[in-house]
Formats: structure tokens, C-alpha cells, sequence
């Protein structure tokens, strides 16, 4: 399975509910970058995503998005391929 990456805040349901779905798809190993406890890593997803919103996912080297993107991956029937590598 591939590496999952998820930057996040501890209070933004986005976030809980994109993990919840990764864990139903068989995530077990789900690194969480809290951008809430560090600013500067807030800075480095700003950077590496283009984007400000949390959760951003990331999947292997694939930027996946939010949790908007990780569920319409999930409804196209993408996301267990891309998990699976």
C-alpha cells in the first residue's frame, strides 16, 4: 500500500472525515502533518499544494487535494487502485 500523507488541523471535520475514508479503504499507516502545532509547516503545504485549505492528501507522489477530491476519487472508483500503487 501505498504511503499516505494528510496535512491537517485537529478541529476541521474535512480532515476527520478524509481519514475516516482512508482507514475504511484499509489506510492503517497515515502520517498527519498538523499545520495547527507548527506554522511552518502550514508554509510547506502552501508551498508544495498551492493550496491554504486542510486536509491536503497526499498519496504516494500523487497530490490527491482535499477531502472534496479524496471522496469524488473514492466515487470514480479511483482511489483503491491509487492506495494500492
Amino acid at each position: 500500500m501505498q504511503k499516505v500523507v494528510m496535512y491537517s488541523t485537529d478541529y476541521c471535520p474535512y480532515c476527520q472525515r478524509a481519514e475516516a475514508l482512508l482507514k475504511a479503504r484499509g489506510v492503517t499507516d497515515l502520517e498527519k502533518i498538523r499545520v495547527d502545532h507548527d506554522p511552518s509547516q502550514r508554509q510547506a503545504m502552501i508551498e508544495r499544494t498551492g493550496r491554504r485549505t486542510v486536509p491536503q492528501i497526499y498519496i504516494g507522489a500523487t497530490h490527491v487535494g482535499g477531502c472534496d477530491d479524496l471522496v469524488a476519487l473514492d466515487r470514480r472508483d479511483g482511489l483503491l487502485p491509487l492506495l494500492n500503487g
